[in-house]
């Protein structure tokens, strides 16, 4: 294990940690930390293994790779005493959550050793981070303490709501509230960079510490206004006021799961009239319903010797009950140290190494490592066509044909060179065949991705978009037959995401008016309708066997499978120039042709695609049951798991953009599928002006999570974990 003393070069890499911790918050990063480092000597640590006391690193050379904790602390000289930390509320080791309580005891004795060795401390007065902030169990730090033969010299108590199990509000404060109301007073917040808001509140905030408890606020406005400005998404400013007045307020800490109020303040006006009983009425029961934890902060005085028992009662009426904020104080004397049981465990053992490269990231889509695990039989696959001499329209072709359609139940396969080809063809064979004429309608999916909706134009054919169900995502065959009209010639369901539409009512919608029904099926490979396959669940399907895809090629690849021999055929001859012979040509025809290597890679993986749609499954349920975040909206379960492959984990979130940023600093990459919606793109500028609520959510909350059959369980972990950490 190795010390090593906090420096400004460290200041990215100690915001890094505090991410990363199970128990830190924004309190502990630098930003906040450092605004009054004038008034305090800082001596924080920063904890390591892997790195020898002895060894020759570099100022600047230090990351987050093998650091396993850090403690911000600062220096007395006077009283020979370190304390974690002077001016902050908490300040006590954030570690990761894989450490163990015999590291967390090996950790404090060598940090107790060194203050007294290197510093000559006398005493270290810690104060432990509440368990309320840290995402898992997190009190190994207090056992160490006790080990260290601690005392306890203060215990303030706060109110807190567990909002998971929240008590009942008292009928006392729901009165006040609403008492409130009938006087004219509103809710409002400070928007961020309105300082002169700030500037108003924090008038009545000193006028009522002054008067009521001949008192002055911790932090100026000055320093408060920089403090928001570091920390706009983490410190907020509610008010109550009465025709534009602030009678009332308080500031909110936010930090993944917890609210933290501070600095509340009512006036003589807001007192009468219950101004607080309004606003926590709303931040317990609107703004923060979907945090863990709602902190009023706490009621005492003279280190908890005291409490303000008015004050509680306000606040447990709302249904809050206790939680400690605790100050422990360490004799570092010799003789104190000696004795203690830390020394005589520990005494010439090393912390172990707690994690491998946490540089790595938790892949979205490892392309490389789906192919590996084909291997050595993909290879051999690839150099058998490639020394065969034979690269088109071949055996392989043929192969793949006849495997993909028993598959799939249908009676033909026709490959093609890629999926969006192979939607278009459909239906420029039914417009061959059936006389369907240019600017016929086909109903879309409003939210699908815009190649299902290009299939149509290319076809010389009119998309009509159909909003799509808020729960699956899907196509609402609800929303389908208004939109039918004299020229509606076809409905286009796409399975996205994986998840097979809702078949029966869509067929049955499509016999009553004469319709053809096509599938988009490039997410839905081995997808089953009440035991049929997608692919064989209409007239004709389109499929694109692109590289991510759940059946992936090396590169572009698609196909038509279908039980009409006339369509069949028709697309086969359209694929090739318009062609069945060569060089005579029956109609204007395209060249979308599969090539033999993709037809072998894909017969190849063909033979694994149900395993691995398992595999997906597996990696779906850790997500559906592991990840518990309630500002995460998850997917919503079939009744029948074959109904989805997942080749897209979707989740939904107001803050889709925060929530990715957040992600990619914890090394986890994400995809949007998809971020503008189909009628807002330049494409489709004529729809510009339309509005697709459903779609435009959807849209702007959708995120795509890792998911690949290769996943490993300690990715899918590392994903839970972080999105639980997660808030807004």
């Amino acid at each position: 294990m190795t010390i090593i003393p906090y420096s400004v070069y460290r200041r990215e890499t100690w915001d890094a940690f505090v991410e990363m911790s199970k128990n830190g918050t924004f309190l502990l990063k630098r930003g906040f930390m450092d605004y009054h480092s004038d008034r305090f000597f800082d001596c924080s640590l920063l904890i390591y293994t892997g790195i020898s006391p002895d060894g020759d690193f570099k100022e600047k050379s230090l990351t987050t790779k093998d650091l396993v904790a850090v403690l911000p602390a600062n220096w007395d000289k006077e009283q020979r005493t370190v304390y974690s930390h002077q001016g902050l509320t908490y300040g006590g080791l954030l570690v990761l959550p894989e450490v163990t309580q015999k590291e967390v005891l090996d950790m404090m004795q060598a940090v107790l050793g060194y203050y007294r060795d290197m510093m000559g401390a006398e005493r270290f007065v810690y104060k432990p981070i509440p368990y309320i902030y840290s995402s898992v169990p997190s009190g190994e730090d207090l056992y160490a303490l006790f080990r260290a033969g601690a005392q306890l010299t203060h215990r303030l108590v706060s109110t807190c709501i567990s909002m998971r199990n929240p008590m009942k509000m008292s009928t006392l404060r729901i009165r006040q509230a609403k008492k409130a109301v009938e006087h004219g007073f509103y809710i409002d917040r400070m928007t961020e960079g309105d300082t002169q808001t700030l500037h108003e509140y924090w008038e009545l905030l000193e006028h009522v510490l002054k008067t009521y408890h001949n008192a002055t606020p911790t932090h100026t406005v000055q320093e408060m206004e920089v403090l928001m400005e570091h920390f706009p998404k983490n410190i907020r400013l509610y008010i109550v006021r009465h025709e534009r007045r602030i009678v009332a307020g308080c500031i909110v800490f936010e930090w993944r799961k917890v609210a933290h109020m501070q600095y509340i303040a009512s006036g003589e006006e807001g007192r009468t009239y219950g101004a607080l009983d309004l606003l926590f009425r709303h931040l317990v029961s609107e703004r923060y319903k979907q945090f863990e934890y709602v902190d009023f902060g706490t009621s005492n005085e003279d280190g908890g010797r005291y409490l303000n028992e008015g004050l509680i009662f306000q606040k447990e009426g709302f249904g809050g009950r206790a939680v400690c904020y605790d100050t422990y104080e360490v004799n570092l004397s010799l003789q104190t140290l000696s004795n203690s049981p830390l020394k005589e465990e520990n005494s010439g053992k090393k912390v172990s190494s707690l994690r491998g490269d946490v540089e790595g990231s938790v892949p979205y889509l490892d392309l490389r490592r789906v192919n590996n695990s084909f291997e050595p039989e993909l290879t051999a696959e690839v150099s058998r066509v490639v020394r065969g001499g034979w690269y088109l329209l071949g055996k392989e072709n043929a192969r793949f044909s006849e495997a993909f359609s028993a598959y799939c139940g249908a009676k033909y396969c026709v490959p093609t060179g890629n999926g969006l080809d192979a939607l278009t063809m459909i239906m420029l064979a039914y417009r061959r065949m059936l006389g369907w004429k240019a600017d016929d309608e086909v109903i879309v999916p409003s939210n699908t991705y815009i190649a299902s909706i290009l299939a149509v134009s290319r076809a010389g054919l009119q998309p009509v978009l159909c909003e799509p169900r808020l729960e699956d995502y899907l196509i609402n065959p609800e929303g389908i037959e208004e939109l039918i009209t004299e020229r509606t010639r076809a409905i286009m369901v796409v399975h996205l995401y994986g998840r097979v539409c809702d078949m029966k009512p869509i067929n049955e919608l499509a016999q009553r008016h004469g319709l053809k029904v096509i599938e988009d099926v490039a997410q839905a490979h081995g997808a089953c309708y009440e035991g049929v396959r997608a692919g064989h669940l209409c007239d004709a399907a389109g499929v694109s066997f692109y590289p991510g895809k759940n059946l992936g090629a090396l590169g572009d690849a698609g196909c038509v499978t279908t039980d009409d021999g006339e369509l069949a055929e028709c697309v086969r001859s359209m694929s090739n120039y318009g062609s069945r012979k060569k060089y005579v040509n029956e109609m204007k025809g395209l060249n979308s042709r599969m090539d033999e290597l993709q037809a072998a890679v894909l017969c190849l993986k063909l033979k694994r695609l149900d395993a691995d749609n398992e595999a997906r499954r597996r990696v779906a349920r850790a997500y559906d049951q592991g990840i518990t975040n309630p500002l995460i909206t998850l997917p919503a379960p079939t009744a029948d798991p074959l109904r989805n492959v997942y080749h897209i984990y979707p989740i939904r979130t107001p803050e889709r953009d925060h929530l990715r940023e957040y992600l990619s600093a914890a090394g986890i990459e994400t995809g949007v599928h998809y971020p503008i919606p189909p009628h807002k793109q330049q494409a489709y500028s004529e729809w510009n002006d339309r509005t697709y609520r459903i779609s435009e959510r959807i849209h702007r909350e959708i995120l795509s999570l890792p998911m690949s059959p290769v996943l490993r369980d300690d990715e899918v972990q590392r994903v839970v974990e972080a999105l639980n950490a997660y808030s807004i």
